[in-house]
C-alpha cells in the first residue's frame, strides 16, 4: 500500500458496467512526509474518500480484492482513509 492524497474526481459518460456506481479519484501519490511524488492516477474508491483527504492505496491484482468477489477491471483502488500520520522528527538512517 502507498500514501496518496485526493486532488480530483474522474467522471465517464461511458464506463466497464462493472464499475457503474463506483466512484473514480484523481490520487496524488505523497511520500510519508506529506510531499509530492510521481505523477497523479486514477483509483476506484472503496472506502468513501473525498477531496483533500489523504489516503492509502493499492495497485496490481491487488487493487480488486476489496470488491470480491465481483471482479472489477481496476490498476489502483482507495483501501483506507488515513486520519493522522506519526514521522519521527530524527528518522534514523
Amino acid at each position: 500500500m502507498q500514501l496518496g492524497r485526493i486532488i480530483g474526481t474522474v467522471v465517464c459518460t461511458v464506463k466497464n458496467p462493472s464499475l457503474e456506481g463506483k466512484k473514480l479519484l484523481l490520487v496524488q501519490p505523497i511520500n510519508r512526509h506529506g510531499k509530492d511524488k510521481g505523477k497523479p492516477l486514477v483509483a476506484v474508491d472503496s472506502v468513501g474518500a473525498g477531496a483533500g483527504e489523504t489516503i492509502y492505496w493499492c495497485k496490481g491484482r491487488e487493487a480488486s480484492y476489496p470488491f470480491a468477489p465481483n471482479e472489477i477491471p481496476t490498476e489502483a483502488t482507495i483501501v483506507g482513509i488515513v486520519d493522522v500520520l506519526n514521522v519521527p522528527a530524527q528518522e534514523s538512517k
